[in-house]
């Protein structure tokens, strides 16, 4: 039975905040889609919990977005009360990457992961910055409880033109990072399926590679099987015209399957839309058992352990 609202530490109070603080400084997402259709800035409410404990193995932490600011070790504890016991958190440029690596030394429930975005890198390329930012990615990566260089990739969707030479060349330059230094290499695909796949073929790709917020058919699933990729499934699985999603993970190897919220993006249905959190992990994983006609607590157990062969022990 689900509850009524979302845990407590996403409750809007008195003086938790308004519609106006919420859309204003950086990293906070605006009170309107990208159709300039308003949005809910409500949290949903908590889901059932799971029967066995799974990670939510990608999601920004720093991003604020709703009515409320909630901190690391809140949002852990909502997330462990519906049975999501640990996280990855992800960084996507130099603030998000430096509070990935100060957030691993406040819980130990976090791994994390750090890069430039692809859509981030050539605005550090544009100022005249990028290879001081790639300095300090490296630095940052150095941290031992930080076990992926992501999210990291191609994004055709949001760049066009001279920003797709500095994305490949962007690209190039993690994969190697990851493989120097042992990572697992954390992939951002959006409308780049085949030259994702052409890059990492022509760099070699790391040992352990994991597709954030799979966006494939069946062609890439099958891609990532012969290679031995891992997939993340996030709340887009449960989407009505995502289709391709679940006819993906239905051929994906189960020992390559995870899953994530990319929060406090991509909210599951029917809550698409509002604000995500780690907490919501469990109506993506119930809508991947019901594609895979999966008991659920033994996928809750193959989902834990396949994310700790990806990232390593949080121990």
């Amino acid at each position: 039975m689900r509850s009524a609202h979302p845990p407590a530490a996403y409750r809007p109070t008195d003086t938790a905040g308004t519609a106006e603080e919420a859309t204003s400084p950086a990293g906070r997402r605006a009170a309107a889609d990208e159709s300039g259709r308003s949005r809910r800035l409500e949290y949903p409410p908590a889901p059932e919990p799971l029967p066995v404990p799974v990670v939510d193995n990608h999601t920004h932490l720093n991003f604020r977005d709703g009515l409320v600011e909630v901190d690391v070790r809140d949002a852990l504890d909502a997330a462990a009360a519906v049975g999501v016991d640990r996280a990855v958190q992800v960084g996507c440029d130099l603030p998000s990457s430096r509070f990935t690596v100060q957030a691993l030394d406040v819980d130990a429930r976090l791994l994390g992961a750090v890069a430039l975005h692809p859509n981030d890198a050539p605005r550090y390329a544009a100022r005249g910055e990028l290879e001081a930012a790639y300095a300090e990615i490296e630095q940052l990566a150095a941290h031992p409880r930080v076990r992926a260089i992501g999210e990291t990739g191609l994004d055709y969707f949001r760049s066009k033109g001279d920003a797709l030479t500095v994305q490949h060349e962007s690209f190039r330059w993690h994969i190697d990072l990851a493989k120097r230094l042992g990572k697992t290499l954390q992939i951002h695909d959006r409308d780049a399926h085949e030259d994702v796949v052409r890059l990492l073929g022509e760099e070699g790709a790391p040992e352990t590679v994991v597709f954030h917020c799979f966006s494939g058919d069946e062609d890439l699933a099958r891609t990532c099987n012969e290679h031995g990729w891992f997939m993340s499934f996030a709340g887009t699985l449960t989407f009505k015209n995502a289709e391709n999603l679940r006819r993906a993970l239905a051929i994906a190897e189960p020992e390559r399957i995870l899953v994530e919220t990319d929060s406090p993006y991509l909210t599951p249905h029917p809550y698409r839309g509002r604000p995500n959190a780690s907490y919501m992990v469990p109506y993506t994983v119930r809508s991947m058992a019901e594609v895979l006609g999966a008991d659920l607590a033994e996928l809750c157990s193959r989902l834990s352990a396949n994310t700790e062969r990806a990232y390593g022990s949080w121990a």
